[in-house]
């Protein structure tokens, strides 16, 4: 009877265990080629275009992109914008049919997580025109 209840323990213990961190290359097989569509406390953050060669192209949903590139350190997936060198670094897990993102740079770790994907590019607006 112990054995038995053991083995359920066990069984039922095995979804608490932490989700291992993505490896960058399970990070670049599921996202190149996708936009993904990131939402924070249930409101749409922001949303990055995965290009080839590693490249992004970065959007808080108001029509401003930004070009950068990623790059793993550490077992962190780091990204590098034109407006900012300093790498912003990352750790992504799977959960559930998408991602889990916790920044790294800040210590009260924003948890950003997946809210829709496509294969569609991202609308980006021209420079600002006027005076």
């Amino acid at each position: 009877m112990l054995r038995l209840i053991t083995i359920l323990f066990v069984l039922l213990a095995a979804p608490l265990r932490a989700a291992e961190p993505m490896s960058a290359l399970d990070f670049e097989s599921y996202v190149t080629g996708k936009t993904l569509y990131f939402g924070l406390g249930g409101q749409p953050y922001g949303a990055e275009e995965y290009l080839d060669d590693r490249r992004v192209r970065w959007s808080f949903l108001d029509g401003k992109c930004k070009e950068g590139f990623w790059y793993e350190e550490a077992g962190q997936i780091c990204f590098v914008y034109e407006d900012n060198p300093t790498p912003q670094c990352w750790t992504f897990f799977r959960q559930g049919d998408g991602l889990r993102a916790m920044f790294q740079n800040d210590p009260n770790a924003t948890t950003l997580y997946e809210a829709n994907q496509n294969e569609e590019p991202m609308l980006c607006l021209g420079p600002d025109v006027g005076v």
